[in-house]
């Protein structure tokens, strides 16, 4: 996989961390797209929308894998997706986990599967 096959539309479903013993987390969903990179030749970047707020991303993938850092203001790292693309799917799917920069009780790191989205985008 390259970081051709990382362009294009993506829906990610984070799983939270329960809160407490009684807790019931529910998954996430984040909605990914990714282009070319417009300076690194073998790189992406785009977006990451999750709810209401958008963020930037950009990252590659080197030997099956990802690395994405996400930025909420543009300048600074918020977040890190780290992962591998699961074998036999073809390059459409990737498991990992994303890394909140600054870890809160109610912002923790969330194990992801991420999938790619057929069609033009």
């Amino acid at each position: 996989m390259s970081h051709l096959h990382l362009q294009g539309r993506w829906v990610a479903q984070l799983q939270p961390s329960a809160q407490g013993p009684s807790a019931q987390p529910s998954a996430e969903t984040a909605v990914l797209q990714l282009g070319p990179h417009p300076e690194l030749a073998h790189s992406v970047r785009g977006t990451v929308r999750r709810g209401n707020a958008t963020a930037l991303v950009s990252g590659d993938v080197d030997d099956g894998d990802l690395t994405l850092e996400e930025s909420l203001n543009g300048t600074n790292i918020s977040a890190t997706w780290t992962g591998r693309v699961v074998d036999g799917s073809c390059g459409k799917e990737i498991r990992g986990t994303w890394n909140n920069a600054h870890p809160t009780p109610t912002a923790p790191s969330a194990p992801f599967v991420l999938r790619k989205q057929p069609g033009w985008q």
